[in-house]
């Protein structure tokens, strides 16, 4: 004889498997938090973030929605770098994102198991931060800006603009991981275009109107400003200061000229940052940084502000102007 309770012992059973199983299938999954650590401040390289955050969406990662950002900005004071760095390792991110050679130092020695990934570095086998580019080794990726290999070029840029060119005051720090590799493509460059050249130490904003001062006392014909996260704080600064001593000003980014500086000539930076969104979803997807070659820039953009060459009475050559990218008028 049939129990007349089991079909409804077996129904409540099914119910309970299947709320079971719902239940489980519910369960959220992690949501990936990435650590973006920079020395600047956040206005002073908004379009890199951005451009950032572009790469992301591309690859299907919306903030807020299925990706987290722990964002950690310096302000120029690089001894918060490694506090700021030590934060993001307490947070247990899955990735950090250095956006600058100083930034990723600081990543470096605050953790060896947690991949960063190197928006742009200006010299990162020949500052220590990876093996090589091939195969990295280690935690670390990312991309290369050839920052030294194009100082050169900066300078014969610079001779185009201003002929008569004789002697140029270089603004930067020492310290700033590639500056010294870069000074030494330049001197190069100064030895056959027949150009002196007067570096000035840059550390921080203090040492800007100091060093605009001695750049006037050496009687520089143009000023030729290194990478530093100080300067490009500090950009409205430096354009004013060009303008007032009247002198052509070349800088490292846009973010200068954009902020009233004459011209810059390098790597697109943004597009770097953009690309920095393809390691990090290889690397959520399981990729090692010590796999993943470090890739080279393939955006080069020269930026001309006339309108403050016309501010210093300088005509830009036309030749010039035709390859420029983007002119400020």
């Amino acid at each position: 004889m049939i129990d007349g309770r089991l079909p409804f012992v077996v129904t409540i059973t099914l119910i309970i498997l299947a709320a079971a199983f719902t239940a489980d299938a519910q369960q959220p999954t992690k949501i990936p938090r990435i650590g973006f650590l920079n020395a600047a401040s956040p206005s002073a390289i908004l379009a890199r973030y951005e451009a950032f955050r572009q790469g992301l969406r591309e690859r299907g990662y919306v903030e807020g929605k299925n990706i987290v950002i722990e964002y950690r900005y310096a302000e120029g004071k690089l001894d918060r770098l490694q506090e700021l760095a030590a934060e993001l390792v307490r947070l247990k991110v899955d990735v950090i994102v250095t956006a600058g050679p100083s930034a990723t130092r600081s990543a470096k020695e605050a953790t060896v198991t947690i991949p960063i990934v190197m928006a742009f570095d200006y010299d990162p086998v020949g500052s220590g931060a990876i093996a090589n580019l091939a195969r990295p080794g280690g935690n670390i990726t990312g991309l290369s800006a050839l920052y030294p290999e194009m100082s050169g070029k900066r300078l014969e840029l610079l001779k185009e603009v201003v002929p008569k060119l004789s002697r140029v005051a270089i603004l930067g720090s020492s310290t700033q991981p590639g500056n010294a590799q870069a000074l030494k493509h330049m001197e190069l460059a100064a030895g056959a275009l027949g150009v002196q050249l007067q570096y000035l130490e840059v550390r921080a904003p203090k040492d800007i109107e100091t060093a605009f001062r001695a750049a006037t006392k050496g009687r520089a014909d143009a000023v030729l400003v290194l990478t530093s996260p100080v300067l490009v704080s500090q950009r409205t600064q430096l354009a004013d200061l060009a303008v007032r001593s009247r002198v052509p000003a070349r800088y490292q980014a846009s973010e200068y000229v954009e902020a009233g500086g004459l011209m810059t000539y390098g790597v697109n930076v943004a597009d770097l940052h953009r690309r920095a969104a393809t390691y990090v979803d290889k690397i959520l997807k399981g990729r090692k940084p010590a796999d993943l070659p470090v890739e080279q820039p393939t955006k080069f953009e020269l930026i001309i502000n006339l309108k403050a060459a016309k501010q210093i009475g300088l005509t830009i050559p036309l030749n010039v102007l035709a390859r420029a990218e983007k002119v400020i008028k």
